[in-house]
């Protein structure tokens, strides 16, 4: 266990490490959120160290990670340190100093439901098990609603409408999208004028880091489309999984969400606001399972809709998408209706995922479902299950999540782009949202 001197008993000489410090009683120095955080980032990075992937980001001191890589604790032993945070931040709402900031308060609020993630994943890791909807409200702050799959009928019969034919409704979506594929050899020419364009609309609004950069792959064998990497220092990594046909409407879609104004800039906007700004250390690492992800992934799926609103990203398509992949735009009128439709069966997969997890459903069923509700063909289903496997309950902060940021970007006034900046500069949290 690290040990760092904090304060000295007036009775002694003995330190206390951070994550053991309390305050309220006779001889302990007061806590304070500083050395809460600093005891917040350790807990993640050794968590991260239990399970893979859990540390999204990190660019905090590297002698901290340096530590958490030398020592594994299980998962009974980290849930006790993550207990022992529980408890400093309730003594410190009872014996804190008095008069903070706004900005203050809602720090202690922000660290507090991060621990509370944290508890949460701890205990899945220990074999606790969760419902769906139990787990994502634990883990993400907020509880989706699982609503029957025969009210998504409705929307598959309009999509029936908009493309008639033979066979199923998933090979005719199928069939249609085919002729948006961008040839893999023009991937790099059109995912870079895609990003290129989704960046000029950001910075007309909002200002980012002077030394703000990405580095662009394609990788393969992964089960999601896209993933930032965000490095510290305003640098992100993006990759995209290119093992599957990526349409021109997605390259905006992945320019804009692993980009800017998404990930990229949300992550850039925090670390520039409380990390260098402010010493905030909680900041600089970023725990997938926690409602950050839920902010995360809601505004960067609203950022497409924000940078590109209306009809803009089917003329953005139509004039310089398509050339540069070759393809025809008779019908890009009618590709941006079915968009629309099918963002409407978002949700369902929430239902199928529930049961599935639940081991109510084969996996046959659960594939069959996908490609029904999200008319995909069998080799994209099997891909999504692959990620609901892998990342369960995290499927809500991209539907759920787009809808409730963009219900509060446009509470907050007409400029969105204002709005939008506030919420990526902050520390507002999922219920904060509603």
């Amino acid at each position: 266990m690290r040990v760092l001197l904090f304060g000295l008993l007036l009775l002694g000489a003995c330190a206390a490490t951070p994550d053991d410090v309390t305050t309220g009683h006779p001889g302990v120095a007061p806590d304070s959120l500083d050395s809460i955080a600093e005891s917040y980032v350790r807990l993640i990075l050794d968590i991260g160290e239990l399970e893979p992937g859990y540390v999204d980001a990190y660019y905090g001191p590297a002698e901290w990670q340096t530590a958490a890589r030398a020592e594994t604790e299980t998962a009974a032993e980290l849930s006790q340190r993550a207990a022992g945070l529980s408890g400093r931040l309730a003594d410190f709402d009872r014996n804190g100093p008095s008069g903070m900031t706004p900005a203050e308060v809602q720090r202690r609020k922000y660290l507090a439901a991060h621990v509370s993630a944290a508890s949460a994943r701890l205990r899945m890791l220990s074999g606790e098990k969760m419902s769906f909807a139990d787990e994502a409200e634990a883990l993400f702050g907020i509880r989706p609603e699982l609503r029957p799959l025969e009210s998504f009928d409705p929307v598959l019969a309009e999509i029936d409408a908009l493309l008639p034919g033979e066979g199923s409704l998933s090979d005719r979506v199928t069939a249609f999208k085919a002729h948006y594929i961008i040839p893999r050899d023009r991937l790099q020419p059109v995912m870079d004028a895609a990003i290129a364009e989704c960046r000029a609309r950001t910075v007309r609004h909002i200002a980012l880091p002077a030394n703000e950069r990405f580095t662009l792959s394609f990788v393969g064998d992964k089960p999601w489309s896209g993933y930032n990497y965000y490095l510290g220092d305003a640098a992100s990594r993006i990759e995209i999984n290119a093992d599957f046909p990526i349409y021109t409407e997605r390259a905006i879609d992945l320019g804009c969400h692993e980009g800017y104004p998404g990930h990229h800039v949300y992550n850039a906007l925090l670390e520039k606001t409380f990390v260098r700004d402010r010493g905030w250390v909680e900041m600089s690492v970023y725990p997938l399972f926690s409602p950050m992800s839920f902010v995360a992934e809601g505004s960067a799926n609203y950022g497409i809709d924000l940078a590109f609103p209306g009809d803009e990203g089917t003329r953005f398509e139509r004039e310089v998408l398509f050339p540069l992949a070759g393809l025809d735009p008779e019908t890009a009128g009618k590709k941006a209706q079915l968009g629309v439709l099918m963002r409407r069966l978002a949700r369902a997969e929430y239902t199928i995922a529930d049961d599935w997890l639940a081991g109510r459903i084969e996996r046959a069923e659960a594939i069959r479902r996908l490609m029904k509700y999200s008319l995909a063909d069998e080799a994209r289903a099997t891909q999504r299950l692959r990620f609901i496997d892998a990342y369960r309950s995290y499927i809500i902060n991209y539907g759920l999540g787009r809808d409730v940021v963009q219900a509060w970007v446009e509470r907050q006034g007409p400029d969105r782009w204002e709005g939008m900046e506030r919420l990526l500069s902050s520390q507002i949290l999922p219920a904060d949202l509603l």
